[in-house]
């Protein structure tokens, strides 16, 4: 059985999830971002109490088809912006092949829902990784334009700026740091 969930987007999620299946006796047969797969079926108490668990870190069950799209695009566009550089296609084409659907109609569903464009999202997940590099990581700035494909530092630091309203070495001095959860990176942050 198949079981999609919402708001997974790094590896924690997946450890996170299968533990919880685990704690449940429940065997995954995959744990991927966004989905899991499980021998048998999901009674409705494991159903509930597996929800209960994950609902504990941002994390939901998935049932409406429309949402459960909208999540694997979201997964996919996290692939697309952190492993630009060796996927050599565009977003749109990446997007058509991994959901088999037209790109119009999952980028127009996605605005709809989201509040935002494929594009822009993927820019905000890019700057949310700028920051982690930023504050966490020894990179300078160049290296970090590079590592998100940018051609330029002046095309990152512009993009930087728009979103997080600071350039990349004022926000790398700032006392406070500030990052924002996956599950923050859409409708309140446009």
């Amino acid at each position: 059985m198949k079981i999609y969930i919402k708001n997974m987007a790094c590896e924690s999620c997946i450890v996170y999830v299968k533990d919880a299946l685990q704690e449940l006796n429940l065997s995954p047969t995959k744990v991927v971002l966004g989905e899991v797969e499980i021998k048998g079926d999901l009674s409705e108490p494991k159903k509930l109490k597996f929800e209960s668990i994950i609902n504990k870190v941002g994390l939901e069950i998935v049932e409406n088809k429309g949402a459960i799209l909208i999540d694997q695009i979201k997964n996919y566009c996290h692939e697309y912006a952190l492993h630009e550089k060796d996927i050599k296609v565009n977003i749109s084409d990446f997007l058509a092949k991994k959901t088999q659907k037209d790109y119009n109609y999952i980028s127009n569903l996605f605005s709809d829902i989201e509040l935002c464009t494929i594009i822009h999202y993927i820019s905000l997940i890019k700057m949310e990784k700028a920051k982690e590099m930023i504050l966490f990581e020894d990179h300078n700035l160049t290296e970090v334009a590079h590592k998100l494909n940018y051609s330029t530092l002046s095309a990152f630091s512009t993009q930087f700026k728009k979103i997080t309203g600071f350039n990349p070495t004022h926000f790398k001095n700032l006392k406070i740091k500030r990052r924002l959860t996956i599950q923050n990176l859409t409708k309140e942050n446009l």
